[in-house]
């Protein structure tokens, strides 16, 4: 059985309930001053399980798909399996699911006085599978959703981390941009410090060595 599709269907299913129950989206949503006056630290995990409206579940869902692929070669649950065995899988359910705490940490830090403040999306969990495959596949084409043109995964995680961190900065936006990048930062470090711990696998010299057969006159590709 694929983890991806099990994670997806669970998360539809919560999301579409609280679609229509807002006692319990209230419940589930990330709320700092929640989690530092009333200690309901299961915030950091439950945020990541509902969602705003069905578009926002839908590009989420569809990402996470598209880079874990379930039982597919070149994604993400596939790769952890190869590398792990039959821990993989175990592996990279804790991934996932301690992405969700780690890349809202500094947005707690920065919002647990803040009364205003909720956030929700499986989008930090997201990223870290997103980073994860550019991590295995640094040369695979990625690109945005009805924009046929693509650039190589390495390129496209760095630039788009440099725009989460602009968008963050300029602070105007109810994405929490934040969230994206520590998420994707969190993805390349759990898989460096467990493949190389649990896997023996040499996941930053792999990518290394795929980055090097770059050539400028092959960056984009289109369908």
């Amino acid at each position: 059985m694929s983890v991806t599709i099990i994670i997806i269907a669970i998360t539809c299913i919560v999301s579409f309930i609280c679609f229509n129950n807002e006692e319990l989206m209230d419940k589930l949503i990330f709320y700092p001053p929640a989690v530092s006056v009333n200690h309901e630290w299961y915030r950091f995990f439950s945020c990541g399980i509902i969602h705003k409206d069905i578009p926002h579940l839908l590009f989420n869902m569809y990402a996470l798909y598209l880079f874990g692929q379930g039982q597919h070669s070149g994604g993400v649950e596939f790769e952890f399996v190869a590398i792990f065995g039959s821990a993989g899988k175990l592996f990279y359910i804790l991934m996932y699911v301690a992405a969700f705490a780690v890349c809202l940490i500094p947005t707690y830090m920065t919002h647990k006085d803040n009364y205003q403040y909720k956030s929700l999306g499986a989008s930090g969990a997201v990223s870290a599978v997103v980073f994860a495959f550019i991590l295995f596949n640094p040369m695979q084409g990625v690109g945005l959703i009805f924009i046929p043109v693509f650039i190589p995964g390495f390129l496209f995680g760095i630039l788009y981390l440099v725009i989460s961190y602009l968008l963050a900065r300029k602070g105007n936006s109810n994405i929490n941009h934040s969230a994206h990048i520590w998420g994707g930062l969190f993805g390349i470090g759990f898989i460096v410090i467990f493949a190389g711990i649990f896997g023996h696998y040499p996941v930053v010299a792999n990518f290394l060595e795929q980055v090097k057969t770059v050539r400028l006159d092959n960056l984009f590709s289109t369908y």
